[in-house]
């Protein structure tokens, strides 16, 4: 029996057993499928149903992105990760309101000129709102067409990488463009529920019957990629000083690099740079109380966080350290702040609500000597 073409069997397969539920897909309006698309880049859809709705309620539209401010933007993608795409949405929506007076371009190649706009989300985008005939390949869909494919190419090389994109825009169903949505929804669901890194469903694929990796027995060798980055290790000694009303010192961090952007906790390299600069700012001498450590795991990085901690009340904010100043808890919420820290912070400030309400069981405050 002759197989249907591998568009058909994809879009087939999505309209019965694929995802339909998911909120993004309620609406082909390009602002919330673009909000989708940058939320799910290396975050699991799980993650993004608990961020979306929220982030929705408080910027609807474009035009309210791009007039927010930076820092409470940055609020409420903390959590998500990958700070530089939430940066990089409020200037593409700036972009959108200045450029297009607030409507997105209609063709992927247009899209792919904004902000933290890549050839694939544009092609989500233009194919998903616009029916546009282009490919998408996110890491899903790598996996499932080198799989289905037999691309055994290195996709550690730009050129191979261009190869399959090439491949991938040969399956497209240009002659249904109406298909579209459907067709990019179902290579997504293909990749993320049934052509899994491990343990792939291969009996349940609608495109086992010519799949060559399925045929070869050894369908998770595919894809090919022979440059792996090496895990590294990195710590960061905190500097955590309090005030007595409960403010917390907080530092905007550098916009490149780790957290680039959001408010910290002031970071230093090492436990003697931490101390000279608190001993110099202040002339306090002593150590500090040292809270316990946490290990914050980033995609290529084991980031141990050790904060030092100190309550004090002095007259203004520091002039040693750039870019840092006083914050309530109630000035937090609205803060671009990077997740392990925002938990700290508001576990102490409910153990403090704690020891107020209970004056007599009060812990004692981190000495100054």
């Amino acid at each position: 029996m002759t197989l249907a073409s591998f568009a058909s069997r994809v879009v087939e397969w999505q309209q019965r057993e694929g995802r339909s539920g998911l909120p993004w897909q309620q609406s082909a309006d390009p602002y919330r499928v673009w909000l989708s698309e940058i939320m799910l880049q290396q975050t699991q859809v799980a993650t993004v149903l608990r961020y979306y709705p929220r982030f929705l309620a408080r910027f609807p539209d474009v035009q309210s992105l791009a007039e927010a401010p930076i820092d409470e933007v940055l609020g409420l993608w903390s959590g998500l990760g990958y700070y530089s795409r939430a940066r990089s949405l409020h200037r593409c929506a700036q972009v959108v309101c200045a450029v297009y007076g607030g409507r997105f371009p209609t063709c992927a190649a247009e899209l792919e000129r904004l902000p933290g706009i890549g050839r694939s989300t544009a092609a989500a985008i233009a194919s998903f709102c616009f029916h546009e005939p282009v490919s998408i390949l996110d890491g899903n869909v790598r996996r499932l067409l080198t799989r289905h494919l037999g691309f055994d190419a290195d996709l550690s090389k730009a050129r191979n990488v261009d190869a399959l994109w090439q491949r991938a825009q040969m399956l497209v169903p240009i002659e249904e463009p109406t298909s579209m949505p459907r067709y990019t929804q179902g290579l997504m669901d293909l990749g993320a529920m049934i052509c899994t890194p491990r343990r792939p469903r291969c009996a349940a694929c609608p495109l086992a019957g010519d799949c060559r990796a399925y045929a070869s027995g050894e369908p998770e060798r595919l894809p090919m990629r022979r440059l792996a980055l090496a895990r590294q290790s990195r710590q960061l000694w905190l500097l955590w000083l309090e005030r007595p009303d409960g403010a917390t010192l907080l530092q905007r961090r550098p916009a490149r690099g780790i957290w680039g952007g959001l408010h910290c906790l002031p970071a230093f390299d090492s436990l003697d740079a931490l101390r000279d600069a608190v001993h110099r700012g202040w002339g306090l001498t002593g150590a500090g109380q040292t809270e316990s450590p946490r290990v914050h795991r980033l995609t290529h990085l084991d980031l141990t966080l050790q904060p030092v901690r100190w309550c004090l009340d002095p007259p203004g904010a520091p002039q040693f350290l750039d870019g840092a100043d006083w914050y309530l808890p109630a000035q937090w919420e609205r803060l671009g702040l990077p997740a392990p820290i925002r938990v700290w912070l508001q576990d102490s400030a409910r153990s403090r609500s704690v020891d107020l309400a209970m004056p007599h069981e009060r812990r004692p405050a981190a000495a100054i000597p």
